[in-house]
């Protein structure tokens, strides 16, 4: 395996210990009531997020990608800060984060951490990670595809989503 090859399993296993604190918060969530919206939208965004991973694989190998040094480290520097963004968020968050729109009645809106400047500090750093990723190593295809697909399912779906789940948190 190559050192990318490597760089997904770690991130493939950050994603598993996402799934797995996302799981002990949704417990958590619906034990004390909590109200779940998008359904329909998440199992795309699952299958999203796991094509992104395999696809930076495949397109490395098939297209023969090389490493470009100026591009690989500042797109690896990128991909760091964006998995320090999202645990910040969710570490900000606490048991109200998940990988799921759940919103507990009686919460209070969060407006510290990475929320005081921005409301889905998350996505952001999804996004950024979904164009980095794959330019680690010049899977520019996948980072074009994930960037645009990404962009679709938070600005049609999650977003709108999770934005009304929030203003009936705070009606």
């Amino acid at each position: 395996m190559s050192p990318y090859d490597w760089l997904i399993v770690v991130i493939a296993l950050e994603r598993v210990a996402e799934l797995v604190v996302s799981q002990r918060h949704v417990t958590w969530a619906l034990a004390h009531g909590g109200i779940e919206s998008g359904q329909r939208h998440y199992p795309p965004m699952v299958a999203l997020h796991t094509g992104l991973l395999v696809a930076c694989v495949v397109e490395v190998h098939a297209a023969d990608r090389p490493f470009l040094p100026a591009l690989g480290w500042t797109a690896l520097a990128f991909v760091v800060a964006a998995n320090a963004l999202r645990w910040w968020c969710i570490a900000t968050l606490g048991r109200h984060w998940s990988t799921r729109v759940i919103v507990v009645p009686g919460s209070t809106l969060v407006r510290r951490g990475p929320y005081r400047w921005f409301s889905h500090p998350n996505y952001v750093a999804v996004a950024v990670e979904g164009l980095a990723l794959p330019l680690v190593h010049t899977a520019w295809v996948t980072a074009i595809a994930f960037t645009v697909l990404n962009a679709i399912l938070l600005l049609r779906f999650r977003i709108p989503t999770e934005e009304r789940a929030l203003r009936a948190l705070v009606a």
